[in-house]
């Protein structure tokens, strides 16, 4: 991949030599910085991009500023005009939207997640009685903010396929789950620190329902936690979409390519995400 194409080379020049030749302009120079890219990403891809970022910048030269969030809260701020030039989400449904209303390219899935739960040192459960531990009345089952999050639309989607398993699943679980991120009102960690494994170190939950990637970097920040992978009947799959502006710059090309390839799908597995 090129840092520049020919074209923009000789569009900086141009302007360079404009900028000289007219009383009053500020000329651009030639070496100076190309502007950083503004990516706006699901909160769940904050350690993998961030990682994939370091490697293309120091690479390429390409500075990367990233705002990480709940992707339907990151769509909202986009579509009240922010300047974001590629979006990362945690589903499909986020971008197709912007795609439908025009300006945005249509999405492609670059990378996939699934859900597990993450339990408190005092809950005892495993793959097999995950779901009679989330129906225990006296067990606390968080989880993030539907449609805000898709965390939290595919933990509901979860729920569906639990009434199928035993009747009157759904109910009783929508009724008692507690939606503790990913809303615009979510309590919010301190900078560093991820929601997950900060609320249940606060006790705000028993059971937290989340992409198994966020469940594996909270363990790391709080041992004690335990990470329980949620049974295949109940699985639900994340597939994370990645779009880009209509007439996008070649730096945004570029990027949107770069993880795409082998050597960011490597990190993205790392991470504990599964290829697109």
């Amino acid at each position: 991949m090129t840092k520049i194409s020919s074209s923009a080379a000789l569009l900086a020049i141009g302007l360079a030599l404009a900028g000289c030749a007219s009383p009053g302009r500020t000329p651009v120079l030639a070496d100076e910085p190309a502007p950083a890219l503004q990516v706006y990403a699901a909160g769940s891809l904050r350690g993998a991009l961030t990682a994939i970022a370091g490697e293309y910048q120091a690479r390429t030269g390409q500075k990367i500023a990233f705002t990480f969030g709940p992707s339907g809260l990151l769509r909202e701020r986009i579509e009240k005009g922010e300047p974001a030039q590629l979006f990362a989400s945690a589903d499909t449904e986020h971008p197709q939207r912007l795609a439908a209303r025009g300006g945005w390219q249509t999405p492609s899935v670059f990378v996939r997640n699934g859900l597990c739960a993450l339990t408190s040192e005092k809950i005892d459960a495993t793959a097999a009685t995950l779901l009679d531990t989330l129906l225990r009345p006296e067990v606390r089952v968080g989880a993030s903010t539907p449609k805000s999050d898709p965390s939290g639309d595919y933990t509901w989607a979860l729920f569906r396929k639990a009434d199928g398993l035993q009747a009157g699943a759904y109910a009783r679980l929508d009724a008692k789950t507690l939606k503790l991120a990913g809303g615009a009102d979510s309590p919010k960690p301190p900078d560093g620190i991820s929601a997950y494994g900060w609320l249940m170190d606060q006790g705000r939950a028993d059971v937290f329902l989340t992409y198994c990637t966020n469940a594996v970097a909270a363990q790391k920040e709080v041992p004690r936690l335990k990470v329980v992978p949620v049974p295949p009947e109940l699985q639900v799959a994340a597939a994370y979409g990645l779009t880009l502006r209509s007439g996008a710059s070649p730096a945004a090309s570029a990027f949107a390519q770069a993880l795409l390839a082998a050597p960011a799908q490597a990190v993205f597995q790392r991470f504990g995400f599964a290829p697109p």
